[in-house]
């Protein structure tokens, strides 16, 4: 998996808050055996309501998160464009594109999935999903032409600034037929494809839109095949750069342009480009940079259902994907900590274990409904196993882990305080309605006080391979939230809040 590389201390973050109101839940309990008995369902309203926090742009009146105020009321300005709204992805202010539409895909698909056990919050879920492809709409609206980043990297990350004193370069980064970028732009693909999916139903126009519009950017993504990295390297590496290639993205938008449209021609694209793209590569990964995992669980659902039998490759490579994250199977790729955490080498390692407990949670719903089991040598997985891998997982992050933290802010009484996020960590417009200049935010960053504004609902990059934690904000990659760390958590906390 790619590293997330983007921030370190030329960047700096601090403030106080005011802490959004919700409903009370009751306190959690700890059983006989030591471990927390999670409230799942609160779990859940933090972790979509973590969203609101990192949105850029004009807020809604009904914005929650109060202590954010309007940013990047410039967006696109320099390239003639419309660029504003989106999420910023992490604690820095820049919007790469490429996490984003991940980010879009998989809250996307945690509806899809478990929208139906989220009750009241799927309104919230959904409002999650439409802030990012209003976005997605705007960065595809001139055809063959996709924005994919709105900042430039090195100048936000000298900066230690809150999103609403911007004033480092907002720099416009596109891909073109010149300057190919077919992993941003499958992405971009999957993420209105599935989205389409989410609105079907509520607003059917606004689904076709989706639909149509991921049409085209898939065919600009196919048609004009290259890596983004390559054509836009100064502006994406070392943040957001796509080390595994182009050719997972370009099976995932298919995939996903299957799922939403059942048209003939894309099932006749993955059947045809299965070996060409690498179908069964990098089994054990999934993320924004690697697709693997993710491609091969989603078309199985078809080949478990009967009505895709030449697919079977792709039901193989997930049954040897769930196998491989199996605890007590040899793997290279994938550990688990003492404490029981998935732990994989590079940053932000809370985005794999959302990820891949995500896959494992799904594939299990999959198995369920056609009395299948994973056959992994001498020990066959049961769906009923998955799921508990995926739980044993969620609650590590909740709480049960060696340090009894929840790695959630917001959630548990002991959580981190000093999180690698700008916003957060500077004081608030209301409490320092002054501008606070690019390296003037700095001593919030190295100050050792908790941050001011509690950013509800962020989940952390999380505690090291032997379970230590430093809450440290210069520590970014143990101390930093991202998006996509907590889009696949929204679906495995909607789906534990029904079944405890």
């Amino acid at each position: 998996m790619a590293r997330n590389i983007h921030s370190s201390p030329g960047n700096v973050p601090a403030l106080r808050v005011l802490f959004v109101a919700f409903t009370l839940i009751p306190l959690r309990s700890v059983t006989a055996s030591g471990q927390q008995q999670h409230n799942y369902f609160e779990a859940l309203q933090k972790s979509i309501l973590f969203f609101e926090g990192q949105r850029s742009g004009h807020l809604p009146p009904d914005q929650r998160v109060r202590w954010r105020r309007d940013s990047g009321l410039h967006d696109g300005a320099t390239a003639g464009v419309d660029l504003i709204g989106g999420y910023y992805d992490a604690g820095d202010n820049v919007k790469f594109g490429f996490p984003m539409a991940f980010t879009t895909t998989m809250l996307s698909w945690s509806i899809i999935d478990f929208g139906r056990n989220m009750g009241p919050e799927l309104r919230n879920a959904v409002r999650a999903v439409k802030w990012a492809t209003d976005y997605l709409l705007k960065v595809t609206a001139v055809p063959g032409v996709v924005y994919v980043q709105v900042g430039d990297p090195y100048s936000d990350h000298n900066c230690w600034e809150r999103p609403e004193d911007m004033d480092t370069l907002r720099t416009a980064f596109k891909i073109d037929a010149h300057h190919p970028g077919s992993d941003v732009a499958g992405e971009t693909a999957a993420a209105l494809a599935a989205a389409s999916i989410v609105f079907r139903s509520r607003d059917p126009e606004y689904s076709r839109l989706l639909l149509n519009r991921a049409v085209k950017v898939f065919e600009f993504a196919d048609k004009y095949r290259g890596a983004y990295s390559n054509s836009l390297y100064h502006a994406v590496c070392p943040f957001y750069c796509a080390v595994n290639g182009y050719q997972d993205e370009l099976l995932w938008g298919a995939a996903w342009l299957h799922k939403a449209s059942r048209r003939r021609e894309y099932r006749e694209y993955i059947y045809k480009n299965e070996v060409v793209l690498h179908a069964g590569d990098s089994i054990n990964e999934f993320g924004w940079d690697n697709k693997h995992a993710g491609i091969n669980v989603l078309i199985s659902k078809e080949v478990l259902m009967g009505k895709a039998g030449y697919f079977e490759s792709f039901k193989q490579n997930a049954d040897g994907f769930i196998c491989s994250l199996l605890p007590g199977v040899s793997h290279p790729q994938v550990q688990y900590s003492p404490g029981g955490l998935i732990f994989k080498a590079g940053g932000s390692n809370m985005q794999h274990v959302t990820s891949l407990s995500f896959l494992l949670l799904v594939y299990s719903n999959y198995l369920s409904h056609t009395n299948k089991i994973v056959p992994c040598g001498q020990s066959p997985a049961s769906p009923a196993l998955l799921k508990h891998l995926a739980k044993r997982q969620v609650d590590y992050i909740l709480g049960d882990n060696p340090l009894r933290m929840s790695y959630m802010v917001g959630y548990g009484a002991h959580y981190p305080r000093r999180i690698h996020h700008r916003a957060s960590s500077l004081p608030s417009i209301q409490a320092h309605p002054a501008h606070i200049g690019c390296k003037a935010g700095s001593r919030y960053f190295l100050s050792p006080n908790p941050n001011p504004n509690l950013l509800v609902g962020a989940v952390v990059g999380g505690p090291n391979v032997t379970d230590a934690f430093p809450d440290s904000r210069p520590y970014f990659q143990e101390s930093e939230p991202t998006t996509y760390i907590n889009a696949p958590l929204v679906g495995l906390l909607a789906f534990f809040s029904a079944h405890p």
